[in-house]
C-alpha cells in the first residue's frame, strides 16, 4: 500500500504526502525497520515544503502541520540511532545518534547524507557523541523548558581540540559538559528526489547558546528545544555530587582551574551572572536557576552564568581572594583590549557562606581585617615572600570594578546561630585544612614571637569559624560598608509565620539574614536551601531584568 501511494500522484498531493509521513511511522514502529523511520521524515519533510508554498492550502493553523514537524523529528531521530558500547564497557548499549556522511537506503531509493566538519565546532571543543533527549523523563528540575519546532533535541558530549583560543575555553569549561544542541537535515530539491529516489541531505548542528531558528525555503523557523533535559543529564551521576562533602571536609582538594567555571564559550556582550554556592555545598545547587536564566527569552541573550566552586571550609578571607582573582584573570584573559562592557558589568549571587564571599567582592577592607589578626604591622613580619603576597590579597583589598549589583541568599551576615561550641569542635576534629596553609602559619607563629604571644590558643580558623556569632571576622564583615555605585539585593528564607525578627531558615536568622540599606529584600518561605524555591526564581528573574534596563539606560 505504501508503495501504491508512493507511485500515485493526486491534485491534492501535500494530503498524500501527510498520509505516507504518518503511515510510513506506523509502519516503521510495527517493523522496527530504519529505511521507513527516514522515509516518515522524507516524507514529512515533503509536505512542510509543500505547505510553505501553498499557505492557502495548509496554513500553519492545520493540525497536521505540527504533527507533520513532530514526525519529521522523531523519525528522523530513530532513523539516524545507533546503539553503541558504553565508554567503560559496563551496563547496557548507549543510543547515540550518529550525524556522520554516509548514504543510507529508502525503500523508494537513497539518500546521501552530508556532515560538513565545520558543523561541529563549539568554542575550543569539537562535538562528538550526540544523545536523543525525546524519549527522557526530566527529573531534579522544578521546570522543564522545552520550544517547539523543527529538528533533532540532542546532548552533546564534547573533546578539547589544539590551539591558543581552545586552551582558553579548556580552563573554564568542565570536560563533562552537555551541550544542548539541535540537528536538523536539510533536503535538496526534494520534490525531483521523490521522482527519481536519488536524495541529498545536509547536517545541519545548532548549539542552543549560538541559534533558536533556523531557514529553510525562506521561512524562519524554530528549532525543536530541550536544553532543560540536556541540563539534567549532565548533572545525573555527575562527580560534583561528590564534591559537596569532600570540598568541606578536605579543603586542599583540587578544584577545576581556579575555580571558574563557563557553561558555554564565551559570548561578548552577554553580562556576566556569577553564582558562588555555600557551605559543603556545589555549583550544582544553581541547577534551577541556571535553568530559569537560559531558557529565559530575554535573559538568555543578554547573559552568560558563570559559577565558581570553591573548598567551603577554608577561611572565607582565602576564598574570596580566590574568587577576587578569579574574576580579575578572566576579564583580562577574555578581553585584554577592553572591548567588551559587558565584562564590566557583572552581577555576583551568592548563597549562604557564598553570600559573605560575594559581600568581599564590593568591600574595601582598609586595615580591619588585619587588626583583628595582630597588632604587629603585616611589613614588620618575617615570612616568605610567597606568605606575605598571600596575606597581603587576602587581608587588604579593594572592591572589584566589575561587580555592579550583588545579590544575597539566606547569607549569614551576623552568623549562623546554627554554628556553636559543639559544632566548631566537630569541624576542626573533621576538616583537614590545606597541607601548605597550615605548614604556612605554624612557620609563621616561630618566626614571630610576638604574633605568637598574640595568637597564644588560637588556632588558624575554618570558614564554620568565621560564621559562628560575634567572631570578630562576622563582625568586622558586618561593619563594613558596601562600595558606592553597588546595587544590593537580599533574598531571605524563613520557615512559619509572625515576627520576621523570631524567624529562621533552620541554619541562618532572618536578623542575620536582613541587610539595611539594600535596594530590594524579598523573603520566601523556604528552608536554607533556597535555590529552588519558586520565588526565589522569581526575583531573581525580577532582579536581571532591572539590571538589563539599568545598564540599557546607561549606555544610551
Amino acid at each position: 500500500m505504501l508503495a501504491e501511494l508512493h507511485r500515485t500522484r493526486t491534485s491534492r498531493d501535500d494530503e498524500r504526502l501527510f498520509a505516507l509521513a504518518e503511515l510510513s511511522f506506523v509502519h516503521a514502529r510495527q517493523q522496527n525497520k530504519r529505511e521507513y523511520y527516514l522515509a516518515s521524515a522524507v516524507y514529512a519533510y515533503a509536505y512542510l515544503a509543500s505547505a510553505e508554498r501553498r499557505a492557502e492550502v495548509a496554513p500553519p493553523a492545520d493540525p497536521r502541520v505540527r504533527w507533520a514537524i513532530d514526525l519529521y523529528n522523531v523519525a528522523m531521530t530513530f532513523a539516524l540511532m545507533e546503539s553503541t558500547p558504553p565508554a567503560d564497557g559496563v551496563g547496557e548499549p548507549q543510543q547515540d545518534v550518529l550525524l556522520t556522511e554516509r548514504t543510507l537506503e529508502l525503500p523508494f531509493g537513497r539518500l546521501e547524507l552530508k556532515s560538513p566538519p565545520d558543523q561541529f565546532s563549539w568554542g575550543g571543543y569539537r562535538m562528538t557523541r550526540f544523545i536523543p533527549l525525546i524519549d527522557y523523563k526530566v527529573r531534579g528540575l522544578r521546570n522543564r523548558y522545552r520550544q517547539p519546532g523543527v529538528g533533532m533535541p540532542l546532548a552533546a558530549e564534547v573533546t578539547p581540540v589544539e590551539g591558543p583560543e581552545a586552551e582558553k575555553a579548556h580552563k573554564r569549561i568542565p570536560p563533562r559538559v552537555k551541550v544542548p544542541v539541535t540537528a536538523f537535515v536539510r533536503f535538496d530539491n526534494i520534490a525531483q528526489s521523490l521522482t527519481d529516489g536519488e536524495f541529498r541531505g545536509v547536517i545541519e548542528v545548532h548549539a542552543v547558546d549560538e541559534a533558536t531558528t533556523v531557514e529553510a525555503g525562506g521561512v524562519v523557523l524554530p528549532l525543536e528545544l530541550d536544553p532543560s533535559a540536556a541540563l539534567a543529564l549532565m548533572l545525573e551521576g555527575a562527580p560534583v555530587w561528590d564534591s559537596e562533602l569532600a570540598g568541606f571536609l578536605r579543603a586542599g582538594r583540587s578544584i577545576f582551574g581556579d575555580g571558574l567555571i563557563m557553561m558555554h564559550p564565551y559570548r561578548p556582550g552577554r553580562i556576566p551572572v556569577i553564582l558562588v554556592h555555600g557551605t559543603a555545598s556545589s555549583p550544582a545547587r544553581w541547577a534551577d536557576i541556571v535553568n530559569e536564566i537560559q531558557n529565559d527569552p530575554t535573559l538568555r541573550s543578554k547573559f552568560q552564568v558563570w559559577l565558581f566552586m570553591y573548598n567551603t571550609s577554608n577561611p572565607i578571607l582565602l576564598s574570596a581572594d580566590r574568587l577576587r582573582t578569579a574574576l580579575k584573570t578572566i576579564v583580562t584573559d577574555l578581553d585584554p583590549d577592553g572591548k567588551d562592557p559587558a565584562l564590566r558589568d557583572m552581577v555576583v549571587m551568592g548563597h549562604s557562606q557564598g553570600g559573605m564571599l560575594t559581600r568581599l567582592m564590593v568591600t574595601d577592607s582598609g586595615n580591619r581585617f588585619w587588626a583583628n589578626a595582630s597588632s604587629v604591622p603585616l611589613d614588620d613580619l618575617k615570612m616568605t615572600p610567597e606568605t606575605r603576597d598571600l596575606l597581603r590579597r587576602a587581608f587588604f583589598f579593594k572592591p572589584v570594578p566589575t561587580v555592579k549589583r550583588v545579590v544575597f541568599l539566606a547569607t549569614p551576615h551576623q552568623g549562623s546561630f546554627r554554628v556553636g561550641s559543639f559544632v566548631m569542635g566537630a569541624v576542626r576534629r573533621l576538616v583537614t585544612l590545606p597541607v601548605t596553609l597550615l605548614k604556612d602559619f605554624g612557620d609563621l607563629i616561630k618566626e614571630n614571637p610576638e604574633l605568637a604571644r598574640q595568637l597564644r590558643g588560637r588556632q588558624l580558623p575554618t570558614a564554620v569559624d568565621n560564621m559562628y556569632p560575634g567572631h570578630p571576622f562576622v563582625r568586622t564583615l558586618s561593619e563594613s560598608p558596601i562600595a558606592p555605585g553597588v546595587v544590593t539585593h537580599s533574598i531571605v528564607a524563613v520557615q512559619g509565620t509572625g515576627d520576621l525578627f523570631r524567624l529562621n531558615d533552620g541554619v541562618v536568622a532572618y536578623r542575620s539574614a536582613h541587610l539595611e540599606g539594600v535596594e530590594s529584600e524579598k523573603v520566601v518561605q523556604s528552608s536554607h536551601s533556597m535555590q529552588s524555591n519558586p520565588g526565589t526564581l522569581l526575583e531573581v528573574r525580577r532582579i536581571l531584568r532591572e539590571h538589563l534596563e539599568v545598564s540599557a539606560t546607561a549606555s544610551r
